[in-house]
Parts: C-alpha cells; sequence; structure tokens
C-alpha cells in the first residue's frame, strides 16, 4: 500500500508562487508515473502536470504550462510542483497521485491506483 500526504497549499496572490510536496511512503515509486491534479467547484478533475520517476519525463496541461514545474527527489520520495505566476483560475484542491501503468504518446496519469487526500491553492485578484 501506498500513502501519499500532499503539502504546500495555501493562500496567495495573483502572480505569486507556491510550491506543493507530495510525500510518498509505503514502497518504492520507481515504476509509477506522478501526477498532480486539481478540481475546482463546478469543474471537473483534471491533470495538471506527471512526471515519469524513472528519467524524469513530464507532461503539462496547456493551462499551467510555461508556469508549472513537476520534479521528484528521489532520496526523499517526494514528487513536487513548484507554480509560479499564479492566476485567480489556479483556485483549486489540489491532489496528488500515482499510477503504475505507462500509456503511449506523453506522460499522463489516466487511472491512478493511489490519492493523496489533497491541498486547497487560492488565488487571490
Amino acid at each position: 500500500q501506498v500513502q501519499l500526504v500532499e503539502s504546500g497549499g495555501g493562500l496567495v496572490q495573483a502572480g505569486g508562487s507556491l510550491r506543493l510536496s507530495c510525500a510518498a511512503s509505503g514502497r518504492t515509486l520507481s515504476s509509477y508515473i506522478m501526477g498532480w491534479f486539481r478540481q475546482a467547484p463546478g469543474k471537473e478533475r483534471e491533470c495538471v502536470a506527471a512526471i515519469r520517476w524513472s528519467g524524469g519525463y513530464t507532461d503539462y496541461a496547456d493551462s499551467v504550462k510555461g508556469r508549472f514545474t513537476i520534479s521528484r527527489d528521489n532520496a526523499k520520495n517526494t514528487v513536487y510542483l513548484q507554480m509560479n505566476s499564479l492566476k485567480p483560475e489556479d483556485t483549486a484542491f489540489y491532489y496528488c497521485a500515482a499510477e503504475s501503468r505507462y500509456y503511449s504518446g506523453p506522460v499522463r496519469i489516466v487511472d491512478p491506483d493511489y490519492w493523496g487526500q489533497g491541498t486547497q491553492v487560492t488565488v487571490s485578484s
């Protein structure tokens, strides 16, 4: 069993930055794809960034490209989401997820095996 624990959410003004962390425990995730999802009230959950733990290949949703960066720290078994130039429309509940299946094409998560409990990010205008 894998436990994912997010931290780093909070309230920030538009144009500011936040870094989310997702600490994984329970097993090594070297064969997994890790991702960050978000869900705003009244909207569908979307994957904003994904990274293949082995090799570090990444992909991003168009809405965050150039502003968000996903990375991982092997020694700490932790995945990060650095969020810069935040906008009010980035306000959402952010979740970390892990999937053991790989897919052709862009790095992505389709059917997570594990979810974190989430953390709120609020961007004020």
